[in-house]
């Protein structure tokens, strides 16, 4: 399946995998009212496709995502206060549907990553970048704040790098996004393609109501003690997994060495 939207390219690849391509490279894939409610309704209706698998999130041309589009952060300034609470809430579940898609998310990043471009980056649960990505928590050179991409980059990076990159607005190269734990993999930009290949053969053999359940548990899971409210949320969800026809199915194709029937390869 091939859909052009406005700012939007959607493609469903064989083996179940979806690519979602943010489509304005003459503003390098900035995004406004439009885009974000087009990348809302796009993963809504990738998640309940029961076809896709796993979902990789791009950005056409030399760039990623510049973050938010000028134009439209210069209407916002001389708009309502009401105006720009439902504005940001819209952007703000945009995010929230990203992060807790329940199948695979992967984002494909080339050249800049600016503020709600690291945003997106960060709900992703698996980010690989070009060697000539570049990031930047940018939204205080505009006199504003990362106020909605905030606790994404947090969880991403943690509380003190969050604020560094925040307050200074400083762009970093891929390596040190990499130290950070911003990303989780960098590659030669003409490895790009390849690298999110591998990536997406890794998620495949994993059994998908396994992956739901995972982001489903982790979702709950915060840095901490392990409590005994967390030893029992862990212990009733292997056990109900444990039950399940997808675990019989994983264990039986170990034994037998074949791969698990929603493996792609299983087949060939």
């Amino acid at each position: 399946m091939n859909t052009t939207q406005q700012t939007l390219r959607i493609n469903t690849r064989a083996r179940g995998v979806a690519q979602v391509t943010m489509a304005r490279p003459d503003v390098f894939n900035a995004f406004d009212e439009t885009m974000i409610g087009e990348l809302d309704a796009a993963f809504a209706q990738l998640e309940a496709d029961d076809g896709v698998r796993v979902i990789v999130l791009a950005g056409e041309g030399r760039h990623f995502s510049a973050g938010a589009d000028l134009q439209w952060m210069q209407r916002a300034s001389q708009a309502s206060h009401t105006w720009n609470l439902d504005d940001a809430r819209r952007f703000a579940g945009m995010l929230a549907r990203i992060d807790a898609c329940a199948k695979p998310t992967v984002a494909r990043i080339q050249g800049a990553a600016l503020g709600g471009g690291v945003g997106l980056t960060c709900v992703c649960d698996i980010a690989v970048a070009a060697d000539n990505a570049s990031f930047s928590v940018s939204e205080a050179r505009f006199g504003i704040l990362p106020s909605v991409i905030g606790p994404y980059v947090t969880n991403a990076v943690g509380k003190r790098q969050a604020r560094r990159l925040a307050l200074s607005t400083a762009r970093i190269g891929s390596a040190e996004a990499l130290s950070m734990g911003l990303v989780q993999q960098v590659v030669p930009v003409e490895q790009l393609d390849g690298a999110i290949d591998a990536v997406v053969s890794d998620l495949l053999a994993g059994g998908p109501n396994a992956q739901r359940e995972i982001k489903q548990l982790f979702s709950q899971l915060q840095v901490g003690p392990v409590t005994a409210e967390v030893r029992e949320l862990t212990a009733q969800t292997i056990a109900r997994v444990r039950g399940t026809a997808e675990a019989r199915e994983g264990f039986d194709a170990f034994l037998q060495k074949r791969l698990a029937g929603w493996n792609p390869g299983h087949e060939s």
